[in-house]
């Protein structure tokens, strides 16, 4: 095959280089703008080099998209040494070599299809598409790819089917013997493994949480503070496992981050070693949309999409024939592979707005999501995320099989969770999805959607007081809110009586703003308090319009039962399926629409000392993208209590910052274990680590806040004493932009690569993949940065936070902090947050490093959020540099015999 024949380019904030066949040079800007304009070019990660040219739209050949094509469902670190260890070739030393690097890459890459290509099945027919929407690759793959012999299996026919099981019997009752779970564990941990005292010691507490329930809504509860290093994970998983295998049952392991999720996959493998029964036997499961939709993927190969979100899915095509499960975030669709085109169209190939039509599908028997539900009933672990498990507890279509034993890892973020769950927002993007669920696309819309009237013609046709309601709450859904409403309620000119509501929220909300934000562009936000008398006019019609549409939605829900119940002729399995879906989806939105008539009864009537209710303007960057009323729970633990943890029989809540350096009544009130009749059982164990020496705590008193050129180069200077290697965190995105666009360009100088979370067209989990992977890249960001970040060894050295964490204020977090002790409720927050930043630094017995907050105003106070033993100073910020500096030459002599 021929070399191709197209130049390379690469940018970093460095320089900018060209290669072609006969050299590498360096060149502006302008000059790469105009080359990629002219001819077509090579390039690893289009978006993020557009962005640092400043030119967003740049386009040409991206090695990620041919690598995505070749290599479906296939991890790789989008940078140059991740490509070069995908490949087989040597990575580039220096970023003015990198352009030359990727012209031999995709020849290297391009060769994979000359030999025995395990993921050949369906590139030919994929390539004949990919040509005729002229994706830059398909020529050069065209003429590599040889047409099949026979006729490939296409996706749909190659996927395999689930099997319909009988339901699982309920677990039997036992208690698990002290010595079977220690036994259980130690082969877990392997033989040669050092005993730790500690893991021993939480295995067996954790193990009282699968002991019998003595009574009803009574769990057996136990919240367990496990510090970094104790090996909680193999701790919880004897037992559980255990249980699991007495009982006949399945314990379900709740995580709050992906990166848990991963961790928890691989750590399985101790359990079972082999594949296929580690498969049957331990299922990751998440949300509906977080899996590919077979049919809006169907959609869109046949004509549903267009112009770049039309290769996206022929590239999405291709992984999900190789997927593992289907799951498009986090699972084994590279973070990246959206990104690259912009997102777009990569969340219409889910299924995010709970139109699935279940049996309707002929997809159905193939479906991903179905699969996993399926796979979890038999399973003896199910690996899911909080949000799931109080959906699935809330309004779940698998009432028969819900877990009765739960371990809530990450505990400390179930509050946050169950506060996302149960709460209520009526606002003008919410009621315009339900708009369309009901009456289907707007007219001129593309894609396959279809309203309730579609989705139930055959349950119209046939009963007609169910098609009768069917047609009233379609009639009653044009209130609500249709495109271009937002426009409308700019310009004064509401259509209906759910945009003039909202009409008179956004007016009453900007007319009490308080602090300038309305003119700094920030969100604004009110309480629903007193309101004027344009929103109270405005709310009977409103509720008289919501009451018009949920009294058929109550009667539809009741029809559908009774259809169910009445079992005709026409009602196969399929059938019987699709509408128990139906009602389901139904029945949380009839839910919805009851929360928004109970918010407008609020206006004007008495406050609910249950819940907090405020009017908000939410904008981004100062552009307005939604209003609206909010409700949440003054106390979401409580609603978390009586949906989740009542009717189990037993649960674990643990956590490295279970308690954040406060007492155990600040645990026992945010996971709910106050509204329980039986109290919890406590248990700590302190971490084995040797923070005295391993770690520091330098609190720099010379930053002035609010400099900002003072806090760009204490960044700057600190980054280059560690080497790189840091994590900076900030409270901000403002200021983080603000810090990277001072210090990316000097630390590149450096050969210190600096990676930004809100600046960097990367998701936030590739660039933790990439920062794990260059002990001198260093990576800043904001909230996800601060936990669940797992970045164990050298390449994680330095921690540096921009200030304490103080909680943002809002209507909701003043009557939290009412409620809750004052300046004591905001105390817990801030040592959680130290405290979980600061457990991003040692995740190893050999792990060495300082963690610096660059704030003078640190109260002694919050202290008690470090580990024991922690050393703290507070220095200038030359005497935090030069301590930063000597605790990386320490490290680099400890290990250089080591490495000898």
């Amino acid at each position: 095959m021929t070399t191709l024949p197209y130049p390379a380019l690469h940018a970093s904030h460095g320089g900018v280089w060209i290669a072609t066949a006969e050299e590498t040079r360096a060149v502006s800007r302008g000059e790469a703008i105009r080359i990629a304009a002219d001819t077509p070019i090579l390039m690893l990660n289009a978006p993020l080099i557009g962005q640092r040219l400043g030119h967003p739209e740049i386009s040409g050949l991206d090695l990620l998209e041919l690598f995505a094509f070749l290599r479906p469902a296939q991890f790789m670190v989008p940078t140059p040494k991740g490509l070069a260890r995908a490949a087989g070739i040597a990575p580039p030393e220096s970023d003015a070599e990198v352009a030359g690097f990727l012209r031999r890459t995709a020849e290297a890459l391009l060769a994979l299809t000359d030999g025995d290509w395990p993921e050949r099945e369906g590139a030919w027919n994929s390539v004949q598409s990919l040509f005729r929407m002229r994706w830059p690759w398909a020529p050069a793959l065209s003429q590599r790819i040889a047409k099949p012999a026979q006729a490939e299996r296409w996706l749909f026919s190659k996927l395999p089917e689930w099997e319909e099981r009988p339901p699982r019997p309920g677990p039997r009752t036992v208690t698990l013997a002290d010595g079977d779970v220690a036994e259980r564990l130690a082969t877990l941990t392997g033989s040669k493994a050092e005993r730790r005292q500690g893991q021993r010691d939480f295995a067996a507490a954790a193990a009282s949480a699968f002991a019998p329930r003595a009574m009803r809504d009574t769990p057996n509860l136990v919240l367990a503070e496990a510090g970094t290093g104790i090996g909680k994970t193999l701790g919880y998983l004897a037992p559980a496992s255990l249980w699991a295998d007495q009982a006949q049952g399945a314990v379900w392991v709740s995580t709050f981050t992906k990166a848990l999720q991963r961790q928890l996959a691989q750590e399985s493998e101790r359990l079972f070693p082999d594949p296929q029964e580690r498969k049957r036997r331990i299922v990751t499961r998440k949300g509906r949309e977080n899996y590919v939709c077979l049919l809006n993927l169907e959609d869109a190969l046949q004509g549903g999409f267009a112009g770049r979100a039309a290769i996206l899915a022929q590239l999405v095509a291709r992984w999900a024939a190789y997927s593992a499960d289907g799951d498009m975030v986090g699972g084994d669709l590279p973070g990246w592979l959206p990104t690259l085109f912009r997102r777009n169209g990569s969340t219409a190939l889910t299924d995010r707005r709970g139109e699935c039509i279940y049996a309707g599908c002929p997809h159905y028997r193939k479906c991903f999501i179905e699969r996993a539900a399926r796979a979890s009933a038999d399973a003896d672990l199910v690996i899911a995320n909080h949000a799931l498990v109080m959906v699935n507890a809330a309004r779940g279509r698998e009432s028969t099989s819900r877990p009765t034993r739960y371990v809530f890892d990450e505990g400390h973020h179930l509050f946050d969770a169950a506060d996302s769950m149960f709460s209520a927002a009526l606002t003008g993007q919410e009621s315009i999805e339900l708009r369309r669920w009901i009456t289907g696309p707007d007219s001129g819309s593309r894609g396959r959607r279809r309203g309730l009237a579609a989705r139930l013609s055959d349950v119209a046709s046939y009963d007609e007081e169910g098609g009768r309601a069917i047609s009233e709450a379609v009639e009653a859904a044009r209130a609500l809110p249709s495109d271009q409403w937002l426009q409308r309620v700019h310009e004064g000119q509401p259509f209906g009586p759910l945009e003039a509501l909202l009409a008179a929220v956004r007016g009453l909300v900007y007319a009490r703003d308080t602090n300038g934000s309305g003119d700094a562009g920030y969100g604004l936000e009110t309480e629903l308090a007193e309101p004027d008398a344009t929103l109270v006019e405005a709310a009977g019609p409103a509720g008289a319009a919501l009451d018009a549409l949920l009294r058929p939605m109550v009667t539809l829900g009741r029809r559908l039962e009774a259809v169910l119940a009445e079992s005709p002729d026409w009602m196969d399995g399929q059938a019987r399926a699709r509408i128990e879906g139906a009602i389901a989806s139904l029945g949380w939105r009839t839910e919805t629409v009851g929360a928004w008539l109970a918010l407008i009864a609020r206006i004007g009537g008495p406050a609910d000392p249950e819940y907090v209710d405020w009017l908000a303007v939410e904008r981004v960057e100062g552009r307005e993208y939604d209003v609206g009323l909010h409700r949440h729970w003054l106390d979401p633990s409580k609603p978390f209590a009586e949906t989740v943890l009542k009717p189990a029989h037993g649960a674990l809540v643990t956590s490295a910052t279970l308690r954040a350096g406060g007492d155990w009544d600040g645990a026992e009130a945010r996971s709910g274990a106050v509204h329980l009749l039986r109290p919890a059982t406590r248990f700590e164990a302190v971490s084995p680590f040797d923070y005295a020496a391993q770690a520091e705590v330098l609190i720099v008193t010379d930053i002035k806040r609010g400099d900002l050129p003072a806090l760009a180069n204490a960044y700057a200077r600190l980054i280059l004493a560690a080497e790189g290697g840091t994590l900076g965190l900030f409270t901000a995105i403002r200021r983080l932009r603000a810090v990277h666009a001072r210090i990316a360009d000097r630390l590149a100088r450096e050969g210190l690569p600096l990676l930004a979370q809100h600046v960097d067209p990367i998701d936030t989990g590739t660039l933790v993949d990439i920062f794990r992977d260059d002990p001198r890249t260093s990576l800043i960001g904001t909230d996800a940065l601060r936990d669940g970040v797992d970045v164990p060894g050298h390449s994680l050295r330095l921690v540096v936070m921009e200030g304490v964490p103080w909680p943002k204020p809002s209507v909701l977090h003043a009557a939290r902090r009412l409620a809750g002790g004052g300046s004591a409720f905001d105390d817990r927050i801030v040592r959680a947050r130290l405290a979980q930043a600061f457990g991003r630094l040692i995740r190893r017995a050999d792990d060495h490093g300082s963690f610096v907050l660059l704030s003078a105003a640190m109260p002694s106070r919050l202290l008690s959020a470090f580990p024991e033993g922690t050393p703290v100073a507070r220095v200038t910020l030359d005497e935090a540099i030069e301590r930063v500096r000597l605790s990386l030459s320490a490290r680099l002599r400890h290990e250089a015999p080591a490495n000898a």
